[in-house]
């Protein structure tokens, strides 16, 4: 097997895969090393299990990431590229640009080499690249939905015994249980669904176990997800694509879940191409699209990753799922959010939004402890009455004030 450095030349782009599956002993063992000139380095990083800043590693190397995070604050701005795309773009993007991969694997309990719990990207940048890089961490058993890899594709293998860092357990508060059982109400017996990661997803799942039937198809699974699948709630068998099978590109959640994962053949971790494609989702009838928001306007247009003048994530896979759904035969693209941020003191209803993530016509529901604003087929004075009705009760006057100063003439 080569020396490590030697794969590695100047001006190279390095696909580093992320969320759990970065191969974090990997970089710490690279961090160290004197490495070549004006490298760049890609990853999609998650907030709370991913926070390397490459930018850090010498005075040339660059960093492209898809999302930033609280980690990312410290790094050199001049080095650091946020690029703003949909995940399902990233794959394709990541097919074409890549000339070196950085990921980790691990042995199922057949012994099978297989990537680790996050392959979203993986297959776009393996067939990409040039060089591939492993770290194989003994310390946990791969899903047995993962795809394999063959050894003799990878050029250098790094060894290693960690545990993955759990994704801690969402605090599910009495606001979030109302949200989560509003959208639940919204949810029929058979439907297929999709969601995040935070403490409202972990409320609508865990309300959820009133119903039969249910399929997953959508970029993660968490606990909640697991317990739907063990209680029998979800069982995907009424899904025309991927019967039976509970299709995820990453799993974020507790030992407990990769446990469970090592087991169950029946979770199926698929890329981007897959998961966020339109034309696979609209095959699937009644496909239920679930995601959050920092903000919306009173003309229903979604921003999802900017506050106080500052990218604070990235566009991720939403839109890819919320155009998915209204492709879908019953599909529904719902927005579930709390009606304030900062303690109360701010409106997450409001007059125009700071960034446009999701477009007004992208949107099918929004849902905030305060009711529910179907827009789908409502004209503009209408939808934004529907929405000024769930906003809290404080800042509804102050809406329909400046709702009404918006239609006034303007001076020329």
């Amino acid at each position: 097997m080569p020396d490590l450095g030697s794969l590695l030349s100047a001006g190279q782009r390095i696909f580093v895969a992320g969320s759990s599956n970065e191969p974090t002993g990997l970089l710490q063992h690279l961090a160290g090393q004197d490495l070549p000139a004006d490298l760049n380095f890609i990853q999609f990083p998650i907030g709370g299990l991913n926070s390397t800043d490459f930018t850090a590693w010498n005075a040339s190397a660059q960093f492209t990431t898809f999302f930033m995070t609280a980690a990312l604050s410290k790094a050199d701005a001049k080095r650091l590229h946020f690029l703003p795309m949909q995940m399902r773009a990233i794959y394709d993007y990541l097919a074409r640009h890549v000339d070196v991969v950085l990921l980790q694997v691990a042995y199922d309990r057949q012994g099978v080499l297989r990537l680790g719990p996050n392959v979203d990207f993986a297959a776009a940048a393996l067939g990409a690249a040039r060089v591939v890089i492993a770290e194989l961490n003994h310390g946990f058993i791969a899903p047995l939905g993962c795809p394999a890899i063959d050894p003799a594709k990878i050029d250098y293998l790094f060894e290693s015994r960690r545990e993955l860092l759990p994704m801690p357990a969402a605090g599910i508060d009495a606001t979030a249980e109302i949200i989560g059982g509003l959208v639940a109400g919204l949810v029929q017996d058979g439907d297929c669904l999709q969601s995040g990661i935070g403490a409202i997803p972990a409320a609508i799942l865990q309300a959820l176990h009133g119903k039969s039937d249910l399929g997953m198809h959508g970029g993660l699974i968490d606990d909640g997800g697991m317990a739907l699948i063990r209680a029998g709630n979800m069982t995907g068998r009424r899904k025309p694509v991927d019967t039976g099978s509970h299709i995820t590109g990453m799993a974020l959640g507790s030992k407990a879940l990769l446990d469970w994962l090592a087991e169950t053949p029946e979770v199926i971790f698929c890329g981007a191409d897959h998961t966020h494609e339109v034309a696979a989702i609209r095959r699937i009838p009644n496909f239920v699209s679930i995601n959050s928001a920092v903000e919306i306007d009173l003309y229903g247009q979604v921003n999802a990753e900017f506050a106080g003048g500052r990218q604070i994530s990235g566009t991720g896979g939403s839109v890819d799922f919320m155009r998915a759904a209204k492709s879908s035969p019953g599909g529904r693209s719902i927005v579930a959010m709390t009606a304030t941020a900062r303690g109360g003191s701010a409106s997450r209803i409001v007059p125009k939004v700071e960034m446009v993530t999701a477009l007004r016509t992208d949107v099918d529901i929004v849902v905030t402890e305060y009711g529910i604003a179907d827009l789908k087929y409502l004209p503009n004075r209408a939808r934004a009455e529907a929405l000024i009705s769930i906003a809290a009760p404080q800042f509804r006057d102050q809406l329909r004030s400046q709702l009404a100063d918006s239609r006034q003439p303007k001076q020329v």
